[in-house]
């Protein structure tokens, strides 16, 4: 748990891989993740939570079952708990998740996209 300021930018340079989130802070039960991703994740959800979504830089869409939300920097949106959802950049985009502690990416899916949990930058 930090204790200091945290500059989402210089630990956004730090990450190299797509779709692998990095843990920055903690409260409570929750973390903060950042992540760089594009093109398509896989369709998944989270049955036991809400997950945030926030765009830090490019822009992101989420295909939900009956619609597509798009977000554009600066914007957020939640994830219901159970609601498949699938995320899409077209181009490079940055983001910050807030979710509870140990929430696997890929919800009850586990393959090559399953990014490890708890690993702090």
């Amino acid at each position: 748990m930090t204790k200091s300021k945290i500059n989402l930018k210089s630990k956004l340079e730090s990450i190299k891989d797509y779709w692998s989130p990095k843990v920055i802070a903690e409260l409570n039960d929750y973390q903060f993740k950042l992540a760089k991703i594009k093109d398509e994740f896989i369709w998944h959800e989270h049955n036991d939570t809400d997950e945030a979504f926030i765009v830090i830089e490019g822009n992101i869409e989420i295909e939900l079952e009956d619609r597509t939300v798009e977000l554009s920097e600066g914007e957020m949106f939640i994830v219901p708990k159970g609601a498949k959802h699938k995320p899409i950049a077209r181009g490079e985009a940055h983001i910050m998740l807030i979710e509870p502690r140990d929430v696997k990416n890929t919800g009850d899916i586990e393959n090559e996209l399953t990014a490890k949990n708890d690993i702090w930058i």
